[in-house]
């Protein structure tokens, strides 16, 4: 009879462990109809620098995705630069999705990390309030061996966005992938592209 008991109860624990790991899933994304747009929204990294337009990690997703992705990075945007020019770019492309990749340059430049979460928190609320769907990635702190920055994680469990932040740390470690310390060459940002073109399949955009 004990012996049943403490079956039944451990049953009742496992089941319990099944319901908070259901309820603590990674947020999902809307799947994308073919006709809609993705914007790749960021600074060098999106843009390509260190390989060609073609080569680019947006050019190289479409490919993969057979959706529109735009490529809206700019070279040397840090976070409050992007906060300025993101309305002109959702307004010209209605994007149904929107990556953001953005921060290196704060990173870069020491600007306090309180400001660039605020500015990161304010680019993903004029994202979501223009109807798009928005992916946070994350990019490696500038120091040997660093991860993605904290700040990343920190904000997209708060807003509740899916968050890829290992693919620009693992490309930029391996000196293969890299044009120079800070940026991909073709390759890298292919592996990017495939990285991402996976992390939509597993997050119900694709």
């Amino acid at each position: 009879m004990q012996l049943a008991l403490a079956a039944a109860r451990l049953w009742l624990a496992l089941f319990a462990l099944l319901i908070v790991a259901g309820c603590e899933r990674a947020p999902t994304l809307s799947r994308l109809n073919p006709h809609d747009v993705i914007v790749a929204f960021g600074d060098s990294l999106t843009y390509g620098t260190g390989a060609q337009p073609e080569s680019s990690y947006p050019a190289v997703l479409a490919g993969l995705t057979g959706r529109t992705v735009i490529n809206a990075g700019v070279p040397g945007d840090t976070t409050a630069d992007g906060l300025a020019r993101l309305p002109g770019v959702l307004a010209e492309h209605r994007p149904r999705l929107v990556l953001l990749c953005l921060g290196g340059n704060d990173l870069l430049r020491r600007i306090p990390e309180a400001d660039t979460e605020t500015h990161l928190r304010l680019l993903a609320r004029t994202i979501r309030e223009s109807g798009a769907e928005l992916v946070l990635i994350g990019v490696p702190e500038p120091r040997l061996f660093g991860g993605a920055a904290p700040v990343y994680a920190r904000l997209a469990e708060e807003i509740g966005v899916p968050l890829e932040e290992a693919v620009f740390v693992d490309v930029l470690k391996d000196n293969r992938l890299k044009s120079d310390p800070v940026h991909a060459n073709a390759a890298g940002y292919r592996v990017v592209a495939e990285r991402l073109a996976e992390f939509l399949r597993e997050s119900g955009a694709l």
